[in-house]
């Protein structure tokens, strides 16, 4: 018999014993999802009509999980505040992760702007912006973006109402509230305890009912899709193939070479870390949104062994300031409107272009619409490219609102393992072993020190202490 490990040692079974027997590949989650996507495709491409009668069920699959997200982001933010030994450890882990988030979105944002500056893709097309008329969605998306400022997403932290941001799902009003909340609740100390334990046990429930929920993902991602070609169509594609084109190189480029870099350095595999994320990554492209598979990245980070209030703070925060997938697009496409339809612009131009990007691509929820909402903001708020040039790329963006959400995920993910090393909190063989044999390995309860400070504590935590 095998001698028990000791605290807060690794498992010393070896891998294979003692862990749940894998289901077989045609009983994951995976393997349905994609047959799913595959059916999808072949639907609205041979039936097209059929296709975009089945909107209805990739939607209301998508507004399933957005009805956890914020009950999620809610509980876990205040959770893991809940369950830390100190509230300067709170505010550390929060500046650590902004400091990622825009290194990441200042690399995404350039990666594009050459990427668009060398390859070109815009020139040739010669459109002319007085012959370019705005109707439809896109006409809205336009709307939508002038009214919305550079300094847009500072006012917009703060909700109205409590009960509002939850209501309307604005996943960044709900950061701020839950935020908030968590240091209260550590504040007072004892009297705060009975309800961080209630947190904990909600928390259990609300994610028995998203796993419900993520039993039905296979057919929503089967409907959006179908709705994709069918309303689209694959001719979709080719039409402007080389746009398409170097924004997926690009963005394949950012996650292999960047994210992989990144990686590199803390000793971990991308591509590993890619297949233990697969599920996730295959809903996500199947609905087009990040955010479908918010819950689960969460709950597949903890499983790495990384800290549960690193976790709560830096994946939901990432959803709104870490969103490289969008940055990418966004100094892309601008830059190719300009291409497009003849407008110099100068060195000095597309580094203003970058800085008001740098703004405009936060605040966004990783919804499908949300890239095309913040380019419309940033061509109104310069007013060097035309704006009705966004009509040139509209037919395409519900394809590349897929490879933005899978970028913005992988994004996230990365930033997540950053910033719990930052912190000193990565155990780098545990996230090896998890990626390695699939089995996660949370950290215990109670979360342990965020760094190993001393030698020997003075006692225990002071979320600990009862009276």
């Amino acid at each position: 018999m095998a001698a028990p490990a000791s605290p807060g040692s690794a498992p010393t079974t070896a891998p294979g014993h003692d862990r749940p027997p894998s289901r077989p590949w045609y009983g994951q989650l995976y393997f349905w999802v994609l047959t799913a996507i595959v059916c999808g495709v072949l639907t609205g491409w041979l039936w097209p009509g059929v296709g975009v009668a089945l909107e209805p069920v990739g939607t209301t699959f998508v507004s399933a999980i957005k009805m956890l997200i914020a009950p999620i982001v809610f509980l876990t933010i205040v959770g893991g505040i809940g369950g830390v030994d100190s509230l300067r450890r709170v505010g550390r882990v929060g500046l650590k992760s902004l400091a990622c988030f825009q290194a990441g979105t200042l690399v995404a944002l350039a990666l594009g702007l050459i990427a668009v500056n060398v390859f070109r893709p815009g020139a040739g097309v010669h459109a002319d912006p007085g012959e370019l008329h705005l109707a439809g969605d896109a006409a809205q998306y336009v709307k939508d973006g002038e009214g919305q400022s550079w300094w847009h997403f500072l006012t917009d932290v703060v909700p109205s109402s409590a009960v509002g941001a939850f209501a309307e799902g604005n996943i960044l009003q709900v950061i701020f509230f839950s935020v908030l909340f968590g240091i209260a609740l550590k504040a007072v100390g004892p009297t705060g305890a009975p309800i961080v334990e209630g947190i904990n046990r909600l928390s259990t429930v609300v994610f028995k009912i998203l796993h419900y929920v993520m039993l039905a993902a296979p057919v929503g991602a089967f409907g959006a899709m179908a709705f994709t070609i069918g309303k689209y169509g694959i001719s979709t594609l080719t039409s402007l193939g080389r746009l398409i084109g170097l924004f997926y190189g690009t963005s394949l480029f950012f996650v292999v070479v960047v994210l992989g870099g990144v990686l590199a350095l803390l000793r971990i595999s991308v591509f590993r870390l890619l297949h233990y994320l697969r599920e996730e990554f295959l809903i996500v492209l199947g609905t087009s949104s990040s955010e479908s598979v918010l819950p689960r990245v969460m709950t597949k980070l903890t499983g790495l062994g990384v800290r549960r209030d690193i976790v709560g703070l830096t994946v939901p925060t990432g959803y709104s300031f870490n969103l490289d997938g969008s940055s990418i697009y966004l100094s892309l496409a601008a830059v190719y409107i300009a291409q497009a339809t003849d407008t110099p612009l100068s060195l000095g131009q597309q580094l203003g272009l970058l800085a008001v990007m740098i703004l405009t691509s936060k605040g966004s929820g990783g919804v499908t619409g949300a890239g095309f909402i913040a380019l419309a903001a940033t061509l109104s708020s310069v007013g060097t490219v035309p704006a009705a040039g966004i009509m040139l790329i509209f037919g395409i963006d519900k394809f590349m609102s897929e490879c933005r959400a899978l970028t913005n995920l992988a994004g996230n993910s990365v930033a997540t393992l950053l910033v719990a090393r930052w912190e000193g909190a990565l155990d780098t063989p545990r996230v090896n072993r998890v990626l390695r044999t699939g089995t996660p390995e949370p950290p215990p309860d109670p979360e342990p020190e965020a760094v190993p400070p001393t030698e020997h504590d003075t006692g225990p935590p002071p979320a600990l202490v009862t009276t």
